[in-house]
């Protein structure tokens, strides 16, 4: 199982467009196997970091996911949004869960 979390802070102005392309890509992520990862977006009350939770079964289906063109789109729009060095990537490693994650 591969578990990562990622959180970047993004200029006041694009909270709304991040959450609208956020919407859009988990959208697209409906249509693949949901029982091979979970995804989860969550926004900081301080309201401009946003932090996403995500569990996958294999790589296989991480680079299906990570792959999807609204996925793709959300990342060059975030990016292209000026985001500072708040940009953090972990690899987690799973201990255990009171619920079945994948």
């Amino acid at each position: 199982m591969i578990n990562v979390i990622v959180s970047y802070q993004v200029k006041p102005e694009f909270v709304t467009e991040n959450k609208l392309n956020i919407e859009n890509f988990l959208n697209s992520f409906k249509s693949l196997d949901n029982n091979k990862f979970n995804y989860s977006v969550f926004l900081n009350t301080d309201g401009v970091t946003f932090t996403h939770v995500s569990n996958y079964q294999d790589e296989q289906i991480q680079k299906e996911v990570l792959n999807t063109p609204s996925f793709l789109e959300f990342q060059k729009k975030r990016d292209d949004s000026g985001l500072n060095d708040s940009h953090k990537v972990q690899v987690l490693e799973y201990i255990g869960s009171t619920n079945n994650i994948i």
